[in-house]
């Protein structure tokens, strides 16, 4: 077996995948064969691999961070929420249905899929995320987990099984990640430890410092102080760095955090900006999209959540969403839903983006995600949707204005095109997908902004509606800019973090002798 080593976090958004990432990057370039694992994630922000698998984004982009291919193994169990208190459960890739928070975690309830998973949860859903990491540790020099939430959620460590959990069933090292920046950094460190079990805590090896800020001297004194509380070690104080643009999981924090040239100010090449609004719908999904846009030097990008807000935008994007009918209503409720129909009847570019694509549609049938029957869409395009009980997940290729693009496909939603231009096509000019009508453009492929070609075609064709004396730079790599980003992460570990210790920790196991700091779990 491989080595491995468990990243936790104290709360959700510590930089737990930051992390992750970055070691990856790190023990590549020191030629380590390398993969991330996440047993059980909770995103919106998915992914489709080669196989047709549908895994969490942030695996994906770790992946990248170790040269690795991304797999269904790395990340087995998916949860896709679809209201506060329900989510689509992807099994090794592939939905298997619906589920209550209250029966995923807690209560069989009355489905067969909350008592086939509650009933035989260890069974069903543990040995399924041990078979993967193992499978993984055969395969490669190292695994680098990414736990999720915090390891001391006690509430639900008896059904854990992406902290402690794996944890102590693969005996893996665990090492907490803290945001210092949010304050309370020495309290969350010391706080999650005791509240762990003695055989939980035997395998918390110590702690990382992320995103501080000003004099690292300054911190040393509650380093040692909070090594002599609880006998761990520090192994890295990682200094604030802006403009990391990596995929993240658990929706959209502020603003367009995950923008790969979000520090980096570049001057337009021609004599204007472009400014692209992007509706904030419910449970947008796959946000990600618009990083590509947000990379060009004079593309500037913004959430908006008000019809004012697209008055002066070059271009409105409707992105990805898990709930098309709710997001439709929400547009509507909003008065975005009657400017989106202003903008098209007066030839000012829209985007839509999966989701965004279907409700821009004429009319949807669903009965299966939202289960509203008939509903009528936006009518800004000749489609009509209807929702099929199999999700299509594919990694398509094909032609969109003359340039080749690529993308991913994650959806229920069948859309009939009734009219319109072809958008993307095969090498026949047969179309693939989307459609377009005056400047209102509409597929189901996500990532196509990602190709170069493609986006500076489409940027110009923006332009040109809007009037805008905007230029493409003629050099901007998305793929080569996500790169850079993994090479910060990566630079980050190396500089900042204690590597011989991190590589022991990895290739030994836990430290032996950890003290036990009370009180324990209760």
């Amino acid at each position: 077996m491989g080595g491995g080593l468990l990243i936790a976090g104290t709360t959700s958004d510590a930089g737990k995948s930051v992390v992750t990432a970055g070691i990856c990057r790190w023990l590549v370039r020191q030629g380590v064969k390398v993969a991330p694992f996440k047993g059980q994630n909770m995103s919106l922000n998915s992914f489709v691999t080669r196989e047709g698998a549908e895994i969490g984004r942030a695996q994906a982009m770790q992946a990248q961070a170790a040269r690795v291919e991304p797999s269904a193994l790395m990340n087995p169990v998916l949860l896709k929420p679809g209201s506060d208190r329900s989510s689509q459960v992807v099994l090794m890739g592939r939905p298997v249905g619906e589920m209550s928070a209250r029966g995923f975690f807690g209560a069989a309830g009355g489905s067969s899929l909350g008592k086939a998973l509650h009933g035989g949860r260890q069974q069903t859903l543990l040995g399924t995320v041990l078979e993967c990491l193992e499978e993984l540790r055969g395969t490669y020099d190292a695994v680098i987990c990414e736990g999720a939430g915090s390891p001391a959620e006690i509430n639900l460590r008896r059904t854990d099984i992406v902290n402690m959990g794996i944890a102590r069933a693969a005996r893996l090292p665990v090492v907490v990640v803290g945001d210092i920046d949010r304050g309370g950094v020495f309290a969350s460190f010391f706080g999650t430890t005791a509240l762990l079990s003695p055989e939980d805590q035997a395998l918390v090896a110590g702690y990382v410092v992320n995103k501080f800020r000003g004099d690292v001297t300054l911190l040393e004194p509650g380093i040692e102080m909070l090594r002599g509380l609880t006998g761990r070690h520090t192994y890295g104080i990682l200094p604030y760095a802006h403009g990391l643009g990596i995929d993240e999981e658990d929706g959209l924090r502020v603003s367009l955090r995950g923008a790969v040239r979000e520090s980096v100010v570049a001057p337009p090449v021609g004599e204007d900006v472009l400014r692209v609004a992007v509706c904030a719908v419910p449970l947008m999904s796959n946000f990600t999209d618009v990083d590509a846009l947000a990379a060009e030097p004079g593309v500037v990008v913004r959430f908006v959540d008000r019809p004012e807000e697209l008055t002066d935008a070059d271009l409105v994007v409707v992105p990805g969403t898990r709930g098309t009918v709710r997001a439709l209503e929400w547009l509507r409720e909003r008065g975005l839903a009657a400017e989106l129909a202003r903008r098209a009847a007066g030839g000012r570019p829209v985007l839509g983006i999966c989701g965004g694509f279907q409700l821009l549609g004429e009319h949807i049938e669903d009965e299966v995600e939202s289960r509203a029957g008939s509903v009528a869409g936006l009518g800004l395009l000749p489609v009509r949707v209807r929702f099929a009980a199999e999700k299509t997940l594919a990694r398509p290729v094909g032609e969109a204005l003359g340039e080749p693009v690529e993308g991913y496909e994650i959806h229920h939603g069948v859309a009939e095109v009734l009219g319109g231009d072809t958008f993307i096509s095969d090498d026949n000019g047969h179309s693939l997908d989307g459609c377009h009508v005056g400047a209102v453009w509409g597929t189901h492929w996500h990532g196509s902004l990602e190709s170069d070609g493609f986006r500076r075609r489409f940027l110009e064709h923006v332009a040109r509606a809007a009037g805008r004396r905007f230029v493409p730079a003629p050099d901007t790599s998305f793929g080569a800019l996500r790169e850079e980003q993994l090479d910060r992460l990566g630079d980050l570990i190396e500089e900042h973090a204690d590597t011989d210790a991190l590589l022991r920790l990895i290739e030994q196991g836990p430290p032996a002798g950890l003290p036990f700091i009370p009180p324990g779990a209760p």
